[in-house]
């Protein structure tokens, strides 16, 4: 078992990103209240929900989108001229691993190589393989990477919400065990942080602020995984029960209530 000290890391994190001095405050206080997590155990699941555990889902592009996702997160990687509303937070990681010393292979420099999902899936030079390898050798270093990526969102939610100190204490026992981490990084890869203004339905949201924010109390251990499931699964029903009928969201609450559940 690996355990992950985070202190250091944090500060790295928060040098590379141009994070305010309040903010890394923050995370220093953040992280200085975590106990230490199960990195390996974290990551597995990461990998589980996001790739089914398969090497080849460690590089992948998706139906309907114009970037290919890389590692157990499916980080964002855009091509040359190609710019969403998504972070594209690929580059983010390769960024941190060379920062902890970790040699990155030549071909994760720049834009990603492929202009389209079609290009991607006619490459037959093996480089999509190679970069299959090196993420699946890589796992842990990308665990750190989510985990830290977490708590720096962690200011920004708590400008957004109206109870701030109930936001940060709710967020800090959770991520003080690694199912509770588990439960902070898979959220937000299944529904976002919830800071932005159009993920919304009649003017509520669905992402990891509401979450936390309909959380009651401040419970902590097995029973803080507890509620964040319950709220989590809440927070779903709004969605739906607030989606314009023609998206028909109801179809996927089944599949969403289910992964909420494993919150627990």
């Amino acid at each position: 078992m690996k355990l992950l000290i985070l202190p250091l890391l944090a500060i790295t994190l928060s040098s590379c990103s141009g994070t305010s001095a309040p903010a890394q405050r923050t995370q220093r206080k953040v992280v200085q209240a975590a106990a230490n997590i199960n990195v390996s155990e974290l990551g597995r699941r990461i990998w589980a929900n996001e790739c089914a555990g398969s090497v080849e889902g460690l590089v992948s592009w998706n139906t309907g989108e114009s970037f290919p996702s890389l590692g157990i997160g499916h980080f964002i990687w855009y091509p040359a001229g190609v710019r969403e509303a998504f972070d594209e937070s690929f580059p983010k990681f390769i960024a941190y691993a060379r920062s902890q010393g970790v040699q990155v292979p030549a071909m994760f420099n720049g834009a990603a190589p492929w202009p389209n999902r079609a290009a991607f899936y006619a490459d037959r030079s093996g480089r999509a393989e190679t970069m299959r390898r090196w993420l699946a050798a890589n796992t842990e270093l990308q665990t750190r990477f989510i985990i830290l990526r977490s708590r720096a969102a962690l200011p920004a939610m708590a400008r957004a919400s109206r109870q701030p100190q109930a936001i940060v204490a709710r967020y800090k026992a959770l991520a003080a065990t690694t199912q509770g981490m588990y439960c902070l990084v898979d959220y937000v890869n299944f529904k976002g942080e919830g800071l932005k203004a159009e993920e919304r339905y009649n003017g509520q949201g669905w992402g990891l602020l509401q979450v936390l924010e309909e959380m009651k109390g401040v419970p902590q251990g097995r029973a803080a995984t507890a509620e964040f499931s319950r709220a989590a699964a809440a927070v779903m029903r709004r969605r739906v029960a607030n989606a314009p009928a023609a998206r028909g969201e109801q179809r996927w609450l089944a599949g969403w209530l289910n992964r909420c559940a494993t919150y627990r």
